[in-house]
């Protein structure tokens, strides 16, 4: 499953973003190898950053909690062994660089000679990606990318500030924060940083990065990876139908170990397959036309097999209007007058059997 961005040819469509897994070269040539198109590295400062712990936590099913910072080799490390290590390996070296243009004017011409393929810009302050992204211009020739946050007042018009600056191309998103979470035997925060906040990622956050994403696609035709909530095939066709160029993946790795990208993978192009899909450059945007059309407001018609129900009733608990009845041997009934429609029946029936149409 070839793809290519911005001239160069990746195996896959996945980039791995940005963090833990990207630590040094031994972790970027082992997400290489398990099936990576590209690999962004740990964040590079000058100094290294040390870390308050725990620094990470699971917050729910799929999604991660950290206030880890920036790589913990310094510049120096990433530039004379890194890189070349993992560009001699056969890496695709996205170099993430941060956080301030000061930074990012010293370290970007070395990184680039080092092997870095292309280079992302990243801050704590949106307000300093632009100037971060002119630092770069001013020091290479290599495709720069700026990783926006998801919470910045306006995202389309940050990232017209820095494709207008220089960028080739957007990152979306990094992680979402400040957010806590509380150990309640004893009320101090879960992690260790300060205040004990940290930034969240991971599944939780898909359904507002593929808003952000498609409103990215509908402004620009700049190459886009789409990071944030990725953790199965059908995600990674939704991030692409919302307008990606790429699928960027963080957390879903950490939390099951790049082992799952091949299936991941192959699930991609079986359900392209299925679905008639012909290419990724097909899927980039395919929603868009449909995002402008007028509000739904007729009624759903609802499919019910009764072969596949497991009577688990998920259905019937969740109904808020008390509409759906399921015997014990598996007859639905649903009392159209109390219906609203609303589809959350479907939307909770893991094993398909109750599926609904728009009409």
């Amino acid at each position: 499953m070839q793809t290519k961005l911005f001239g160069l040819t990746l195996k896959s469509p996945i980039i791995i973003g940005s963090g833990p897994l990207t630590y040094g070269a031994e972790g970027m040539i082992r997400l290489h190898n398990a099936g990576a198109g590209a690999v962004v590295t740990k964040t590079i400062r000058m100094a290294a950053a040390v870390n308050a712990n725990p620094h990470m936590l699971l917050s729910g099913r799929d999604s991660l909690i950290n206030c880890e910072k920036w790589a913990d080799f310094p510049a120096a490390q990433w530039i004379e062994r890194e890189i070349p290590q993992a560009k001699k390996a056969g890496v695709t070296v996205i170099a993430s660089i941060g956080m301030s243009a000061g930074e990012v004017s010293e370290l970007c011409a070395p990184i680039a000679s080092a092997g870095a393929d292309i280079i992302e810009v990243v801050s704590y302050d949106h307000n300093d990606i632009p100037d971060m992204v002119r630092a770069a211009r001013a020091k290479t020739k290599l495709p720069i990318l700026a990783k926006l946050p998801p919470l910045a007042c306006d995202v389309v018009k940050l990232a017209g500030d820095c494709l207008a600056a220089g960028a080739d191309g957007i990152t979306g998103f990094d992680s979402f924060g400040q957010v806590l979470r509380i150990e309640v035997t004893t009320g101090r925060p879960l992690l260790g940083g300060v205040k004990g906040a940290g930034w969240l990622s991971g599944a939780a956050i898909k359904p507002l990065v593929l808003y952000k994403i498609s409103e990215l696609r509908k402004a620009y035709s700049c190459p886009i990876i789409g990071l944030g909530g990725v953790t199965s095939a059908e995600d990674a066709l939704e991030m692409l139908m919302a307008g990606a160029s790429v699928v960027g993946m963080c957390s879903a790795v950490i939390l099951r170990g790049p082992e799952m990208l091949s299936p991941l993978l192959k699930q991609m192009a079986q359900l392209m397959e299925k679905y008639n899909y012909s290419s990724l450059e097909e899927l980039c945007g395919l929603s868009l036309s449909y995002l402008d059309a007028k509000e739904n407001v007729g009624k759903l018609s609802f499919t019910y097999n009764e072969h596949n129900c497991t009577n688990c009733r998920r259905c019937v608990v969740v109904c808020p209007y008390q509409a759906r009845e399921l015997s014990q041997d598996k007859v639905m009934r649903l009392n159209q007058d109390k219906c609203r429609y609303c589809g959350l029946c479907g939307s909770v029936c893991a094993v398909k059997a109750l599926t609904y149409r728009r009409i």
